[in-house]
């Protein structure tokens, strides 16, 4: 708390007429707080009190009983997953009553979720997006743990070990790594999804610095596969397949820009990586930011000429600014005004963020923004230490 009143509240620094300043930057997660309060939902039971954030994408699932198709689980997890863990950073949860009950409304979801079928360790057919939840539930819970604010530690040890079990019984048969789609359904060999894997290494990093045992060949197993994913202009592919490599589309460095940072940041902080290939990766970001900013709110996902999809654009940004914070002291400072004039470029008018066609999903873009401007006072990602 104390690094997130410095942030907000400490020397003015030098900075250009055009510059977000800290008193705008603290308004708009006060306001960005409120809206996401505000659109907590359940969609389980009628009458059932509000205690989810559902990302919503175009996937649906079917359930007996039900007529058309439904927001998967894994969505519902990982969206009220990410909600919460935005919530419980912010400087004012402490004093608001109304963030710390739909913070705690959020946790007792994604705990009871565990026991849904649909989050168990599996996979269904070629396409399942329960790994969001496992990943990002894991993230929440162990910030949770941490917090000191939300119940004893140990109230949260067993559900943080069956998320991690849950992500080393999925990984992917032979090449490891994670992958939401999956030609080869869950019993043969698929290419993983190098942004789904990098963000899952990182919930991992965190459960094993937290001192929950983690499964040091699963983690090298993904690890070999984002170095292999890694083309020599510095993009990544979308999914690892070397042999396949040709630089075009998904491989060209403006259809890579969402997941560079990240991955970069995961493999330094396993020992793989260097800080200059961070700063290149965010280099990359801004000067082809305008790629993402064209798929913003649109329609459809993947569509020519860098098959960039919507959903890319706030988990970019989140990423972007967690690489930030890597670099060079001397080097943050104008790197974060860059961000954040970008995204003060697309805020919408009630003061939050949306990049997709679906309301609902206005809150996890505002929860990704949230956590992506209070980074500077956030503890940094945590390194992986193969023990």
């Amino acid at each position: 708390m104390l690094a997130l009143v410095v942030f907000f509240a400490g020397p003015a620094e030098l900075l250009p007429a055009d510059s977000i300043s800290k008193t705008a930057l603290k308004a708009a997660v006060k306001r960005g707080s409120e809206l996401i309060v505000g659109k907590q939902e359940s969609l389980g039971l009628k009458g059932a009190a509000s205690s989810e954030w559902p990302y919503e994408g175009v996937y649906r699932v079917r359930r007996p009983g039900k007529r058309g198709g439904i927001i998967p689980v894994g969505y519902r997890v990982g969206g009220t997953a990410i909600c919460s863990w935005a919530l419980l950073k912010t400087p004012g949860y402490r004093s608001s009553k109304a963030a710390q009950a739909a913070v705690k409304r959020g946790r007792d979801f994604i705990v009871a979720s565990l026991k849904d079928p649909l989050m168990s360790p599996g996979f269904n057919s070629t396409y399942d997006v329960r790994g969001w939840g496992h990943a990002y539930g894991l993230q929440f819970l162990l910030e949770a743990r941490a917090s000191g604010k939300l119940g004893s530690k140990r109230a949260y040890d067993e559900p943080v070990r069956k998320l991690v079990a849950a992500l080393e019984r999925t990984e992917i048969v032979r090449t490891g790594g994670w992958n939401y789609s999956r030609r080869g359904g869950a019993a043969k060999s698929s290419p993983p999804s190098t942004f789904m894997t990098a963000a899952t290494l990182q919930a991992l990093f965190a459960a094993a610095a937290s001192g929950f045992k983690v499964d040091p060949e699963v983690v090298d197993r993904a690890l070999d596969s984002l170095e292999d994913a890694r083309l020599d202009s510095g993009a990544f592919q979308y999914a690892t397949y070397p042999r396949g490599k040709n630089g075009r589309g998904f491989e060209d460095v403006p259809g890579a820009v969402g997941r560079m940072p990240l991955c970069e940041v995961t493999l330094y902080l396993a020992g793989r990586g260097k800080v200059e290939r961070i700063r290149s990766s965010l280099e990359a970001f801004f000067e082809h930011w305008g790629e993402l900013e064209k798929r913003r709110k649109k329609t459809g996902t993947h569509e020519p000429p860098y098959m960039i999809a919507p959903y890319y654009f706030f988990f970019a940004h989140y990423y972007a600014a967690q690489a930030i914070e890597l670099l060079p002291t001397r080097l943050r400072t104008a790197y974060r005004q860059r961000l954040y004039k970008l995204l003060w470029k697309i805020r919408e008018s009630d003061g939050g963020w949306n990049d997709r066609v679906f309301e609902r999903s206005k809150s996890y873009s505002t929860a990704m923004t949230i956590l992506a401007i209070l980074q500077p006072g956030l503890d940094k990602p945590v390194a992986w230490k193969k023990k």
